[in-house]
Parts: structure tokens; sequence; C-alpha cells
């Protein structure tokens, strides 16, 4: 599998690794995930080496591409797998930059990265105790993410179930609607752990996803949140892309996933 343009760094020397997470497992509507860390690599070739806003280069920032953790069709046992994996890289000081998959593998990354803020650009409030009786599905993940963060911040949530919304109005959650992004200021005390389901874009954006939900956020305002950010952030993810349309879900999410690293450096 080819490698994630610019991440050129060597394992012992990364300060970030591309990690693939190809679970494919619960998707409810449009399959197809498991072929998103390979697309978003594709997609992401023609990305130019400079960022003019940070005066960084993305061969500089000494990324390494860890390749795909294979999936395979038990949730649990892979997510304690992956989570190892993700572990082992937070202990050499290496920022994991987690590339799904369904948003399931968000499980591991929180687990692993241990933050104590949750926040999700998502179309969905992904609240669900249980979907059709499985309590480790993609839309059961923020549930999930407050077993480990003390707060949980949904931006672009624009649907979910009437107790997914009861759940939603506690006090460790927050719900940036798409209509008040724009004027939202993020003000989080403690770390953050940023997962960016692409399906929080319009799916005129990113027709690619599983479950598209029409009135969705822009990709700038994808990339503001993502900027505004990554600096305090100690995890990452990008999920939900797959192959159903003409790379428009990952060349976003791809470009996304390299605002956040060039980002997240310029803040260190």
């Amino acid at each position: 599998m080819p490698q994630f343009p610019g991440a050129t760094a060597a394992r012992d020397e990364a300060d970030y690794a591309v990690v693939g997470a190809p679970l494919d497992i619960s998707t409810t509507f449009q399959p197809g995930t498991r072929f998103g860390p390979e697309r978003v690599r594709r997609f992401a070739r023609t990305f130019d080496d400079y960022d003019h806003r940070t005066a960084h280069a993305f061969t500089d920032l000494a990324v390494h591409d860890a390749g795909d953790v294979r999936a395979w069709d038990d949730a649990a046992e892979y997510l304690d797998f992956l989570e190892a994996r993700l572990a082992d890289l937070h202990a050499d000081g290496t920022l994991p930059l987690l590339v799904g998959g369904e948003h399931t593998v968000s499980v591991a990354g929180v687990r692993a990265a241990d933050p104590d803020v949750f926040l999700a650009l998502d179309a969905h409030l992904d609240l669900r105790a249980d979907y059709d009786g499985n309590s480790l599905s993609h839309a059961t993940v923020t549930r999930h993410a407050l077993d480990v963060a003390d707060e949980v911040v949904i931006v672009g949530a624009r649907t979910g179930s009437a107790a997914e919304w009861d759940r939603a109005a506690e006090a460790d959650v927050t719900v940036v609607s798409p209509e008040a992004v724009a004027d939202w200021s993020p003000d989080f005390d403690g770390s953050v752990y940023l997962s960016v389901d692409i399906d929080g874009a319009d799916p005129a954006f990113a027709p690619g996803t599983g479950t598209m939900e029409p009135f969705g956020l822009t990709p700038r305002e994808m990339r503001s949140v993502v900027q505004t950010v990554a600096p305090d952030c100690v995890g990452f993810d990008l999920v939900e892309v797959n192959d159903r349309d003409d790379g428009q879900a990952a060349a976003l999410g791809g470009k996304l996933l390299r605002r956040f690293v060039y980002e997240h450096a310029d803040g260190a």
C-alpha cells in the first residue's frame, strides 16, 4: 500500500504517525469504509508540500506512515488490539493520526489518548447505548467517549434519536449546530481529542460516506475548527470515508488531516 504523501519520517524519529484502521462491519447504509485509508492516501497525492499559512513543509514535520491495522469481524477484540497499537505510539511521544474505517475505530483512539475533551465534527450525535442491539456500533461512539473524557462537544450535529437529544441536553455534552459554527469560539479546559467524521460535511462536498445527512458543514467551516483546536489536541482521527464518490470525501479528509498536522506542529 502506498504511503500517505509526505509521511517520510522513520518510525523512531516520528512526531506523528498515520495509522489506517479499515474497520467496516457496522455501517448502516452505504458500506465501503474499509477502503477509506487507501483512498485518503491516494487523493492526497496532489497536495503541495508547502503550507503558506504556517510556513511549514509537510515533509519536515516528522510524519511516519505506519500502514494499516488489518481489521476483522470481532469489533471488541479489534478495538482492544488497535488501542494497544496506538498506546505504543503515545508512549513513544508520537501522536497517532488514525484513518478509518467506520467511526467505531475512534473508541480505540480515545481510550489510547485519554483526553479531557472529546470533540467530534459529525452529522450525528452518536450517543446511542446500542444500535440494533450492537453496543459497538458507529452510532455509539460518542457514548463510549464519555467513558473516558469529562466533556464531549459535537460540532455540526443535525440529527439523532429522541433519547440521544435527551442525553445531549446533559451538562457534559455540548452540541454546536451547523448554523452556529461560524460564531462559536471553543473554550476548553484540558487536552482534546479531535474526531473528524467526514459526514459532518454537507454531502454536496463529501458524498463518499456511509450515512449522508444534508444541511451540513462547509469545508471551510471544518478547516476553521481544525485550525483552532489542533494545538490543544492529544489525538486525531478521520473516519467514515468510503469509495462511493469520485474522491471528494477522501480529498477533503486528507486535507483536514494535513491541516491538523500543520497547526499542531505550529502550536507545539
